[in-house]
């Protein structure tokens, strides 16, 4: 016997390794047993949902007949909404394009200017929408500017953190290359930072836009201004007809949106 079917006789003698066990049941149970103790602590009564399947039935049903006898109005708050959503994307854009470099670790002076600029980032993105919007309507009054406001303060935070992590993804060559010209950090920023992440930062604010204009409907239900005011109102009166008209309006208006962002979105990518 030669040297070759001695391997190939030691190769068929060694057992197969064991099958590999299956996780997936253990997973379902530990999941399954979460969801239990939620159900429990929570107090949710399956039965009391299903008996208000039928009256949630009966009330959207209330909704089928909306009335667009004011629809020029309802376009005219819708508008405002968009206005509304536009400057507080403005804002957040103009926020964050100054404090992104500063909460970017390779481009920042120094950690004490880092840590600042990060924590007013996380700050931002800690403060609610509603809250703000409640508390710039308390100060200045209805109307969309503390809706304005309160979209580009919350949203600042979420654009600056998104700018800051694509300015820590920039190439290390570009960075040294701009720097070995003598470059101060306004000229690395402008010439380094956002050249290298300009059509991911588009992508960015495209994405912000869009979710403003449906957080600026859902503001104008504590006073913000534009369409929520006015759905608002009707809900209060129980005008139903108005109400599926004003719901009607927002959600085209979203959806339009929603289609010319990825369009957009789809063009820089």
């Amino acid at each position: 016997m030669n040297v070759h079917d001695l391997k190939s006789a030691r190769r068929q003698a060694e057992p197969f390794p064991p099958k590999p066990r299956n996780p997936a049941p253990v997973w379902m149970a530990a999941t399954l047993a979460i969801l239990w103790l939620i159900v429990l602590d929570l107090d949710i009564s399956f039965e009391a949902l299903a008996y208000g399947v039928e009256d949630m039935a009966e009330y959207f049903g209330r909704y089928g007949n909306p009335d667009f006898t004011n629809l020029s109005r309802y376009l005219e708050l819708m508008g405002i909404t968009l206005a509304t959503a536009l400057w507080g994307t403005v804002f957040a854009l103009l926020v964050a394009f100054f404090l992104a470099p500063l909460a970017a670790r390779n481009f920042a002076p120094n950690a004490v200017t880092y840590r600042i600029a990060r924590e007013t980032l996380n700050f931002m993105r800690a403060m609610p929408d509603l809250l703000l919007a409640l508390i710039f309507v308390a100060a200045l009054g209805l109307g969309p500017l503390p809706g304005a406001l309160a979209l580009g303060v919350h949203t600042a935070g979420f654009l600056g953190k998104f700018f800051a992590e694509s300015l820590e993804r920039v190439d290390k060559g570009v960075c040294e290359g701009v720097a070995s010209t003598g470059a101060n950090f306004p000229q690395m920023v402008m010439y380094a930072g956002w050249p290298s992440i300009m059509r991911e930062a588009l992508g960015y604010v495209l994405y912000i836009l869009d979710r403003n204009v449906r957080m600026a409907s859902v503001l104008g239900l504590v006073g913000a201004g534009g369409i929520g005011l006015a759905l608002h109102d009707t809900l209060r009166l129980f005008d139903y007809g108005q109400s599926a008209a004003l719901i009607l309006v927002i959600l085209a208006t979203i959806l339009i949106i929603d289609y010319a962002s990825a369009w957009l979105r789809g063009r820089l990518g």
